[in-house]
């Protein structure tokens, strides 16, 4: 213990550790910790699937009032190439909210805190949500575009401050099921997005602005719920110095009254960092000591986006076809996709604090390489071979169960865990911006790629996957079950630097004298918020 937490801290490691011998058998799953998850998710990144699959059903219906709103403003019909580019900026401008959002997230977590701004963010979803669904009302498709746009604002603070928001509150032998919330919901979302979808739900002409009108529901159940559970307990004491309140949202959280191990867990790094200002982007880019972990959450976030399930949905619709499904049969079959995609989510949930995060990843990556492989030789001889498309059929379902069981929610867990409390929002932002530009490089991109190579543009996915995998099986330690310190140590020999120069790389220039230190943490604890906390 630091002098300067005198003997209250004392007291908080005598309890701490009475209170770990008699709780050590206890589940470190509370109810408010399960509702905070789940809540959190369904505002955020449920909303992130279910936007990037709704707008696939009526797809034809919406290029039909894109061509009569033309009509009936200039007195002809909207020629194909234009139209054309109408729907692709429709479809692809949510990548560009989604930039604009990671962009701005940053200063948000830090002025309003993840919470707040969770529910802050939910403005953006719903007003949206009013612009898409009032469209065809309004006769104006620059309305549903300009929806698109800001719902990509939504989905990328969301996509951030959710993964920040799950890997504070949660205990670090839980934290990556935890952190697997946010793609079990995505997944979840884009499900929901193919259910509503269907003819006998919101996929008809008269109905399609439902299913944006449907994204005002999350955003509510957010709202209703989210206010009664705590900030952040990390944040509180890291970056607004309230033990009283971190102790509160702890016992919350963890469902125990005694959370003095916790708090002196935290009060550990509080010591290092109680003068140490949030980095900007730039200043955690030159930081030597998290060289390598900024390159692995590049590496992850780009391969998760480059690594070819967007061509998977494209291709689809015409492999169940080429299997000889009828036409108005696809629909529902391609439920299954949606289907398998959840499970396989849900099923990495439940066994990555069994199989880490690295093995997951690893090989998800490699298991994608080998069924583009199979997928790319199928699709090239199916005419030939009456039973290959069935083989197709299973390859979609097979790449995209790979990918969810962990490419497609461990970079999020792994942005969350590489970078201690002040240079997570810089991390959360730099991990945004990846993503979403690859997103839109994807989008932007193949379908050239596609028109090249045809079927064969399965291959540069392939050689994606395995360039990421190769990376990842040289460079990424495993991090579950350790703390931030421990991480850190893992890829200090990498940086070539000891743990002692990456605090002193961190904290030059910021530290004050040890005296002034402990003045100031004294008179904190003399104003009541540490003596309440212990008492």
């Amino acid at each position: 213990m630091d002098r300067a937490a005198g003997p209250e801290a004392a007291t908080l490691v005598a309890r701490g550790k009475g209170g770990g011998r008699r709780r050590a058998g206890r589940s470190n799953w509370s109810g408010s910790l399960v509702v905070a998850s789940l809540t959190g998710a369904f505002g955020s990144s449920f909303l992130y699937g279910y936007n990037l699959s709704v707008v696939n059903a009526p797809a034809t219906y919406i290029k039909k009032f894109y061509n009569e709103t033309w009509e009936r403003r200039y007195g002809f019909s909207v020629d194909e190439g234009t139209l054309t580019l109408l729907w692709s900026i429709t479809v692809s401008i949510f990548a560009i909210g989604g930039f604009v959002g990671a962009i701005i997230v940053t200063p948000i977590v830090k002025f309003f805190g993840r919470k707040c701004t969770l529910l802050l963010n939910n403005v953006f979803a719903v007003t949206a949500a009013l612009l898409m669904s009032l469209s065809l009302l309004a006769g104006s498709f620059e309305m549903l575009i300009l929806g698109r746009v800001i719902m990509g604002v939504d989905a990328g603070i969301s996509l951030s401050a959710l993964p920040m928001y799950l890997s504070e509150i949660s205990p670090k032998e839980i934290r990556g099921s935890l952190g697997q919330v946010t793609a079990i919901f995505i997944c979840i979302g884009v499900f929901t997005g193919q259910v509503l979808g269907l003819p006998e739900i919101f996929g008809q002409e008269s109905r399609w602005p439902y299913l944006f009108g449907a994204i005002i529901v999350p955003s509510l159940i957010q709202v209703m719920i989210l206010p009664f559970l705590p900030e952040s307990p990390r944040y509180l004491l890291l970056e607004k110095h309230n033990t009283s309140k971190a102790e509160k949202a702890f016992q919350t959280f963890l469902g125990k009254d005694d959370v003095s191990q916790e708090v002196e867990d935290v009060l550990a790094e509080s010591r290092v960092q109680r003068n140490t200002k949030l980095v900007s982007i730039l200043q955690l880019l030159r930081t030597r000591a998290a060289r390598w972990q900024i390159i692995t959450v590049v590496v992850t976030m780009g391969c998760y986006q480059l690594c070819g399930l967007n061509a998977i949905w494209y291709y689809t619709n015409s492999i169940f076809s080429e299997a000889g499904i009828n036409h108005e049969t696809i629909p529902y079959v391609t439920l299954s996709t949606g289907a398998v995609e959840t499970v396989a989510a849900v099923l990495s949930g439940l066994v990555i604090e069994r199989l880490g995060r690295r093995l997951l990843l690893i090989g998800g990556f490699g298991l994608m390489v080998v069924f583009f492989a199979v997928l790319t030789v199928s699709l090239t001889l199916q005419k030939t071979v009456h039973w290959l498309p069935y083989l197709s059929i299973f390859c979609i379902l097979a790449i995209i169960a790979s990918f969810c069981i962990g490419p497609g929610g461990i970079p999020f867990v792994l942005t969350g865990e590489f970078f201690q409390q002040s240079q997570r929002p810089a991390a959360f932002m730099i991990a945004g911006t990846v993503n979403w530009l690859s997103n839109f490089a994807v989008g932007l991109l193949f379908p050239f790629i596609q028109g090249g190579l045809q079927t064969y543009c399965f291959l540069v996915f392939a050689a994606i996957c395995f360039a990421g995998a190769t990376y990842l099986f040289f460079v990424l330690p495993e991090t579950k079950n350790k703390t931030f310190h421990e991480i850190s140590q893992a890829f200090a020999k990498r940086n070539k630097v000891t743990l002692e120069m990456q605090e002193m790389n961190h904290h030059a220039g910021e530290r004050k004298s040890s005296a002034e230190q402990e003045s100031n943490f004294t008179s904190a604890m003399d104003n009541g918020e540490t003596k309440k906390a212990i008492v």
